[in-house]
């Protein structure tokens, strides 16, 4: 019997964790709904601010795994609120773990539909693992700006 409720205390424990990590982790909405918000705060503020405003690890636009960046659409990396050194790197060469241009698609999906979701793998800020990663993009006036999600 004690095993049996040592055995049931563990799985108890294990299940909880694996709760607390879901929540540590955005959803689809709130990659989108970020995105949005981001999109209404450079359209009131300008880019200075807003690009500031976005690369603050600390600030409004960073929850737990979400965060966001802007690109041009030639690939430049204008702002980035998970790696600020990423800033003013061309990353439209840049492949994921598959060897995927994804950079490449998220211009390609700017540019023809305006916004949408793009799949490829990227190295989770929280975890430090490569994780499949989805960011939505959306086109705004001569740039775009993401959100991604990884998924577990």
């Amino acid at each position: 019997m004690k095993k049996l409720i040592q055995a049931l205390a563990f799985a108890a424990s294990f299940l909880a964790a694996g709760a607390v990590l879901a929540q540590e982790r955005g959803t689809p909405e709130q990659a989108t709904a970020m995105v949005k918000k981001a999109i209404a705060f450079l359209k009131a503020n300008g880019k200075e601010k807003a690009f500031a405003e976005f690369n603050n690890p600390k600030g409004q636009f960073s929850d737990r795994d979400l965060y966001i960046f802007v690109q041009d659409l030639s690939g430049k990396m204008l702002a980035h609120g998970g790696n600020a050194r990423l800033i003013d790197k061309d990353l439209s060469v840049l492949r994921d773990e598959d060897g995927r241009y994804f950079v490449k698609s998220m211009i390609e999906l700017a540019n023809t539909k305006g916004k949408g979701w793009v799949d490829y793998r990227w190295s989770n800020p929280v975890t430090k693992v490569i994780e499949q990663k989805s960011s939505y993009i959306e086109k705004a006036d001569d740039i775009f700006i993401g959100c991604g999600i990884y998924k577990s």
